[in-house]
């Protein structure tokens, strides 16, 4: 017993440093972007680039998100208090001038990891380091600097399913949807509302959408039993999730030949909330920057 305990926590402390793999190969997947791009965008070149098996990058945390997503975006966190990449754009991932310059071996990355960890762990004295790690490993970087007592995914996830629809119909009305309308109980071929998105007054399209309250992932055939529900009935489609979906979901729903399908998981969907602040109070918080005070240790 004693022994598979010490297994089962050497393997963990693993797992919880993982995401320092991607230090190196998250400047690199900025340096071929042209320096910056989106938080999708970047974790997919790496993907991409180092060929990521399918099954690994469907992992998801207790949460329900991604969990090789949030791996990346502590990686950014990191580059970032040392000053590699630029925060000051919101949205964007964008490397500075010692950022372009800068390649990283696992040994590198993992020496930069270690020092950031004992700052952070300075700063929060109520925190050991491992406590520090193990928050990293299950949350995003926003979540631990921001704990939220009422975590806006946790509510969606947690209201009823016929709820989670029509608070969805408020969400596309904010954005613009008219004609919005719940199917109810009905939920013909999985469709579970449809609206009209007028473009300019000249072209609008009729959307159909599906709205699934997961904590887990929706699949490809998921997405294929939607795609079949709608043809010749809309021009778009939407399927909304308080999860994440799988890789061979997304390829899918974007399949040439096929009418695209939009897809829009937990982290999105937060976004969308907080754009037309649905449901949300705007709050100012400031975040201590410690790459500023770092240099004022010594």
């Amino acid at each position: 017993m004693e022994i598979a305990t010490k297994h089962k926590a050497k393997k963990d402390k693993k797992r919880q440093a993982e995401f320092v793999r991607w230090f190196g190969p998250l400047l690199d997947a900025l340096r071929e972007l042209g320096y910056s791009g989106k938080p999708q965008e970047v974790s997919n070149k790496i993907a991409e680039t180092l060929k990521l098996e399918d099954s690994f990058l469907d992992e998801t945390l207790k949460s329900g998100t991604n969990r090789f997503h949030n791996q990346v975006a502590w990686a950014r966190q990191y580059l970032t208090w040392e000053g590699l990449l630029d925060s000051s754009v919101r949205g964007t991932w964008k490397l500075t001038e010692k950022g372009k310059n800068t390649y990283l071996n696992y040994d590198q990355a993992h020496q930069l990891f270690l020092k950031w960890v004992e700052i952070n762990q300075k700063a929060r004295k109520n925190k050991n380091k491992t406590e520090v790690i193990s928050e990293q490993e299950e949350q995003s970087p926003e979540e631990v600097e921001i704990s939220a007592e009422a975590n806006l995914l946790e509510v969606l996830q947690n209201i009823s399913p016929s709820g989670f629809e029509r608070v969805c119909k408020e969400l596309l009305r904010e954005h613009g949807f008219e004609n919005v309308e719940v199917k109810g109980g009905s939920h013909d071929g999985g469709i579970d509302g449809q609206g009209v998105l007028e473009i300019n007054p000249f072209v609008s399209f009729k959307v159909l959408f599906q709205c699934k309250r997961y904590k887990g992932s929706v699949s490809r055939a998921q997405v294929g039993d939607f795609r079949n529900a709608m043809i010749g009935r809309a021009e778009k489609g939407i399927i909304m999730t308080t999860g994440t979906f799988t890789n061979e979901a997304v390829k899918e729903a974007n399949r040439d030949g096929a009418p695209q399908i939009e897809l829009v998981d937990g982290q999105k969907l937060i976004k969308m909330f907080e754009k037309v602040e649905l449901g949300l109070k705007p709050k100012i918080v400031y975040e201590v920057d410690l790459s500023y005070f770092n240099k004022f240790r010594d």
